[in-house]
């Protein structure tokens, strides 16, 4: 995980302290993509392996966003597997849980994001932490 600023914990979670960083959704891809690379995500080249990979990226770039435009910013980002299970973490310092907008029009911006996970992930869901919270997805390897 060299150059991410981030470091490999205990029990193969990677971790990225993010406190008060600049293009942190770039970052935060960056660092989701080194950590799939070492787990070995990025070794099939199938079609629909890849496919899992851009959803996981495209799920970070959500939930990162969410944090700054309602949360003041993530604090960190967690990347854990089990088995074929991925897990990705969002922390964040406000403790109101995220909810899903009514449906809009599909074009217009902004809204759309949690539907995305909801749609793309297997699991998702939040849960309080430190007086913040946790936002997070689950997804298998294809």
């Amino acid at each position: 995980m060299d150059g991410t600023g981030g470091s490999t914990g205990a029990a193969g979670v990677d971790r990225l302290h993010l406190g008060g960083a600049t293009g942190v959704v770039g970052r935060c891809r960056d660092f989701v993509s080194a950590s799939l690379a070492a787990r070995g995500w990025l070794d099939d080249p199938q079609e629909e392996q890849l496919a899992v990979v851009e959803d996981v990226l495209l799920m970070t770039s959500e939930l990162v966003t969410n944090a700054c435009l309602h949360a003041g910013g993530p604090q960190e980002l967690a990347v854990s597997a089990a088995g074929d299970r991925l897990r990705v973490e969002v922390a964040d310092a406000n403790p109101v849980s995220p909810e899903l907008r009514p449906l809009t029009v599909p074009a217009y911006p902004g809204g759309h994001g949690l539907r995305v996970v909801q749609r793309l992930a297997h699991r998702w869901g939040s849960e309080p932490r430190d007086g913040g919270k946790v936002v997070w997805f689950e997804i298998d390897h294809a």
